[in-house]
């Protein structure tokens, strides 16, 4: 099984992912447009996320709109939800099952448990991983895409945002942190100690040969009664003949 010090640094890694994904989820710039400066009242920069598209005009008004309408959008953007709430789902589930795991906390149950507590962890943030790197290349692939293809002008077109630079990023983060995890298989301990605790049922009894052995050392120093020596014999009848 792994170090306390590397269990830490996954779960590290791992709360990092989790907190990009739910902050990338929340973020309004999945995809932004070019910066256009002509008068007071046109927008500089027209972004669009996942549950509301915002405007930024160049008199320093901010405005949103929320995105209601969950028919109305394109598959991308419908697979983009789907996914990223997902991936906070399994992700949050994941933390949970690796706090138990972790070998530096007093619960979670026994060595073992503590172990396969730990795999299962890591596949929740593998999971995760996956559930964010799908929707957001498709995001990706689609907003490219439209860039290069369409002739629209440049400020009527959109270029990937920073919300996807997080999403890519958390998602690296809950693959490592998966990975480290999944790594923590308890194994087999080759250390075989005297004696076998009733309160740790992890350890091991005697190897039958050490067994064995003790068994015939034992039986070699209560085998018979000792005989006396030679010369206790001799005064035993020297005293009987001087009696």
């Amino acid at each position: 099984m792994l170090s306390a010090a590397v269990q830490i640094l996954a779960f590290a890694l791992a709360l990092l992912g989790v907190l990009g994904a739910v902050v990338a989820t929340l973020m309004p710039n999945w995809k932004v447009s070019i910066n256009v400066w002509t008068s007071i009242m046109t927008p500089i920069s027209q972004m669009q996320g996942l549950w509301m598209d915002c405007v930024w005009y160049s008199s320093g008004i901010f405005s949103c709109t929320m995105k209601n309408s969950v028919l109305s959008l394109p598959p991308h953007l419908q697979a983009a939800r789907a996914g990223m709430v997902l991936s906070c789902v399994v992700a949050l589930f994941g933390l949970c099952l690796a706090t138990l795991g972790l070998k530096c906390t007093r619960w979670g149950g026994s060595h073992r448990a503590k172990g396969h507590t730990a795999i299962a962890a890591g596949g929740c943030f593998i999971l995760a991983s996956l559930l964010c790197l799908i929707p957001a290349s498709w995001f990706t692939n689609e907003v490219i895409t439209a860039f290069l293809t369409t002739d629209l002008p440049d400020s009527s077109k959109y270029q990937p945002g920073g919300a996807l630079c997080i999403t890519f990023i958390s998602a690296g983060f809950l693959l490592a942190g998966g990975v480290i995890f999944c790594l923590s298989c308890p194994g087999k301990r080759t250390r075989r100690p005297d004696r076998a605790s009733p309160a740790d049922p992890d350890r091991f009894t005697l190897h039958p040969d050490e067994r064995r052995r003790q068994g015939l050392q034992a039986e070699q120093l209560h085998s018979s009664p000792s005989k006396l020596p030679q010369t206790d014999i001799k005064d035993s009848y020297s005293l009987q003949e001087y009696v």
